[in-house]
Formats: C-alpha cells, structure tokens, sequence
C-alpha cells in the first residue's frame, strides 16, 4: 500500500515541468480550440491554462507570451498538413493519380481536424487588417512549397495531356476553397440541410463529391471517363 502509494505520489503531474511532452500538447490542444473561437486578440491565456489542466506560469514556461504560442499552433495546423499530403506528392503515381490523391490526403487531414480552418481563416482576416508577425513566416514555409509541388503536377500533367490547360495560380485557391469549404461553413451547411456535416456519412460523401468535382474541373472528358474517381 504504501509503495502504491509512493509511487503515485512521485509520478509528475501534467500542470508540472515532469512531463513536457504531455504538458505542452495539451497547451496546443486547448489553444487550438480558444484561437479558433474567440481570435488572436480575443484569447486568454488563462482559459487556455485553464482547459490545459496546467498554471500560467507553466504555460509561460513552454511559450514565452500569446504571439510564440499561437505561432506554435500556426505551425501544428500548418506542419501537420504538409505530413498528410507529403507521402502523395512525393509518391511516382501518374499526375492525374497523384492529384486526386493530394486532394484526398488534405480533405482527410481537415476531416480530422476540423477546427483547423477556423484558424487558417482567423489568419487572413488577421492579415487583412495589417501585415501580421506570422504570415510572411507561413506563406514562406507552408504555402510557397506547397503551390510549387502542386502546380508542378498540374503542368505534369498537362504535359502528358491528362489535364486541360488551366493556370495553377487560379486553379489551386478554388481546388484548396472546396476542399475546405465544407468545414469552414459547417453551420450554414447544418441549417440549410438539416443533416450534421461532421456526420461519417456526410464526410464521406462530401469527399467523394469534392474529388468529382475537381477531377471534373481538371481532367480532360476523355481521360476523365478512363481515369475515374476513387472515393
């Protein structure tokens, strides 16, 4: 009884510097959910403590103010989507495969995170008011090698006759817009349709029709009727 009980008493908390790895995920976890809510400005770092099961002083600990820790989700929503969709672009399938399979990898990816929109969205509207400490810093990490490895599959596959002559510079916004748009107007969706959007269902189906609809959109009629969508 007594070793049961040592042995609890000297396992680190997760509000304690014990155990970093615990610690900080939680952090991110709970300041994903209060960014995503009430904003950059409108957060509190306490409810973010709070929900974190951690003091503020630890929190500070781990992310020295408000801006370092919602760099740190930046990069947890950011970074986390370039490992989604790494295995598709870097995978030898032909262009038109390789497309769609990018666009399932990152429609999965919003799926399974799906307050990680709210937050991508909070960055442009944050931006639009003003340059922001953080968005030259992500455009330069995440968006410019992203729109490089996609667009260089696009004109893969316009080179090999797959896909119809678009410019990948306005392709992409409206391939990435209806990947996430789902997500992003979830409520809307939920009020107009009367079904739950986050349903597995309605996921499933709304993957399948994003994947028809951007191969529509892409492929050229006869290769799109050889190369079929896989939902």
């Amino acid at each position: 009884m007594k070793s049961s009980l040592k042995a609890v008493l000297s396992k680190p908390r997760l509000g304690s510097r014990g155990r970093p790895e615990e610690s900080r995920a939680a952090i991110l976890q709970a300041a994903v959910r209060e960014f995503s809510r009430e904003g950059v400005a409108g957060a509190r770092t306490d409810a973010i403590a709070r929900a974190a099961g951690v003091n503020k002083a630890l929190l500070y600990y781990y992310f020295k103010d408000k801006e370092t820790l919602y760099a740190a989700v930046l990069d947890q929503v950011f970074g986390g989507l370039r490992e989604s969709i790494q295995q598709a672009l870097s995978s030898d399938l032909p262009p038109g495969e390789k497309l769609l399979a990018y666009v399932g990898a990152h429609f999965d990816y919003i799926a399974s995170h799906p307050l990680y929109p709210r937050i991508a969205q909070g960055e442009m509207m944050r931006a639009a008011r003003g340059r922001t400490p953080q968005l030259e810093r992500i455009v330069k990490r995440y968006f410019i090698p992203l729109f490089r490895k996609v667009a260089a599959v696009i004109q893969q596959g316009q080179a090999a006759g797959e896909f119809r002559p678009v410019d990948p510079m306005h392709f992409m916004p409206s391939m990435v817009a209806v990947i996430v748009f789902h997500f992003t107007n979830a409520p809307v969706l939920s009020m107009v349709t009367g079904a739950d959007p986050y349903s597995p269902e309605t996921v499933a189906a709304r993957r399948a029709a994003v994947l028809d609809f951007i191969a529509a959109a892409l492929f050229r009629p006869a290769v799109q009727k050889t190369q079929g969508v896989r939902a």
